[in-house]
């Protein structure tokens, strides 16, 4: 027998029935998974949902110190009214997207 050669065993009624048992074991284990496991979110979409949640936990005390200091500066003449009002309505847009997005879909029943 040299280095290089590959024994082939034949195969037996019990090598062949602890493979089919290895597959009963296999198929048992996928369909017995819980569905949270086995239909669970990509890791970039879990990833990117925890990063926004965080982004708008720290901005949304930033964007109400940006009205309250845009509204301040309207009030004593150091701004426009309109860049007051385009504070305000970039806020709600930005903050209230999803909800405009939806209740968008309501409307047209998507």
């Amino acid at each position: 027998m040299t280095a290089c050669s590959i024994h082939i065993r034949p195969a037996t009624a019990a090598g062949i029935r602890v493979r089919w048992i290895g597959w009963l074991l296999i198929a048992w284990l996928i369909a017995a998974a819980p569905t949270e496991v086995a239909w669970a979110g990509s890791p970039f979409a879990t990833g990117a949902n925890a990063t926004q949640q965080q982004l708008v936990a720290i901005l949304t005390p930033l964007a109400a110190v940006a009205v309250m200091v845009s509204g301040a500066m309207a009030w004593f003449g150091r701004l426009s009214w309109w860049w007051m009002v385009a504070v305000v309505i970039g806020t709600v847009l930005v903050f209230g997207g999803p909800q405009i997005v939806s209740w968008i879909r309501g409307l047209f029943g998507v």
